[in-house]
């Protein structure tokens, strides 16, 4: 999934986009995906769950075709393995009410910024796919698709990367000024707060528009890195791998290989939301009824692979902002020795995913 990033601290006028990885290489999100992937396999029962129960043939059975969108895709194989549970899913609902031999044609968008590598998703395409594959670029933050146009829309590990950089954590006059942080986690209340408000905005238009998107009856399936709810964000698994970028960072800066101002002007823009806020999202919203909601383990990595994965997630916003001179030290020698040092403390924390099925009610 990519993400957008500020580049100018103070007035929030202009955007960089960096996706994950692309290519097939040693660094690449198609190589180092297998914690997100986890969450895919995690949600599949889920999602049978949800296409046998709630979905509602009906809706599509007029024009014989069934769109499935997939926010966030990336590149690599997990976001096909995603569309082809969801298309396992609805042909066995077909073969449960007597009509195996009349499923629908599937049309699967795969969406994600347009600087993301599609050449190597398409790539990755097996011959004799059963849909007509499409990708589209642009942030799942703006409209992407005409009204009423899709059926099901799935995205994993994606909404957890928030729109932009909150104005107030890079402004040095504002009580929510990260200085000398780039994460939220352990920072002050003020800096969590304007995370958390951020992610709410985001989360209140990302409803919007999928409403707008998706048919009467069609079903939305996000799963989220999070954490429980009530949970501090200290004590939330992913939050602690961050904070080890941020504490390399932090001694890069101490060494004089990278400045403190460039710390100071930078913050990654990511949340890590609890069910209670999701579902706060979505009652506000209104638009959609809640059917399934629950959080699934999530299989904590080996230090190295998770220094790995946030490598494939972070590298193109590091290296626009430090420079990739810092890129190997930082990934492979101190993040991953402070997973490494700090793996009986991130023993205790929690990694869960939030899993989330919402479906499309009628307009009021």
């Amino acid at each position: 999934m990519a993400f957008l990033l500020s580049s100018t601290p103070s007035l929030m006028t202009e955007v960089v986009v960096r996706p994950m990885n692309g290519g097939n290489g040693l660094h690449s999100y198609s190589k180092n995906s297998t914690f997100q992937r986890k969450a895919i396999e995690a949600a599949k029962e889920l999602i049978n769950k949800a296409i046998a129960e709630k979905l509602d043939i009906k809706i599509f059975s007029s024009s014989n075709s069934f769109k499935i969108a997939d926010l966030g895709c990336s590149v690599g194989t997990n976001t096909l393995l995603a569309v082809q549970n969801v298309i396992d899913a609805v042909e066995r609902k077909f073969q449960s009410q007597g009509k195996s031999t009349q499923h629908p044609e599937f049309q699967v968008f795969f969406n994600d910024q347009a600087s993301n590598d599609f050449n190597q998703l398409f790539t990755s395409i097996p011959p004799n796919i059963p849909y007509f594959a499409a990708g589209v670029p642009g942030s799942f933050h703006r409209r992407l698709f005409p009204n009423n146009s899709l059926h099901f829309v799935h995205s994993s590990c994606a909404a957890q990367w928030l729109s932009r950089v909150p104005e107030d954590v890079l402004d040095k006059s504002s009580p929510a000024w990260n200085k000398g942080r780039v994460h939220y986690s352990n920072s002050t209340p003020q800096v969590m707060k304007a995370f958390e408000d951020q992610f709410a905005e985001d989360m209140d238009n990302f409803m919007k528009l999928r409403a707008q998107e998706i048919v009467v009856g069609g079903l939305m399936a996000l799963i989220l890195p999070g954490r429980l709810n009530e949970t501090p964000h200290t004590e939330a698994y992913l939050n602690k791998a961050f904070e080890q970028v941020e504490s390399s960072l932090i001694d890069m800066a101490k060494k004089g290989i990278i400045r403190e101002e460039k710390i100071d002007s930078f913050n990654i823009p990511i949340y890590f939301a609890s069910l209670q806020e999701v579902e706060s999202a979505v009652k506000r919203n209104g638009c959609f009824s809640i059917e399934i909601m629950e959080n699934i383990p999530h299989e904590k990595p080996q230090p190295k692979v998770m220094s790995s994965t946030l490598r494939a997630g972070l590298e193109g916003t590091i290296k626009e902002h430090f420079g990739d001179e810092i890129l190997d030290e930082l990934f492979d020698t101190l993040v991953c020795n402070k997973l490494e040092e700090s793996s009986l403390i991130t023993e205790s924390c929690k990694s869960v995913g939030l899993f989330v099925v919402l479906k499309r009610k009628p307009n009021e």
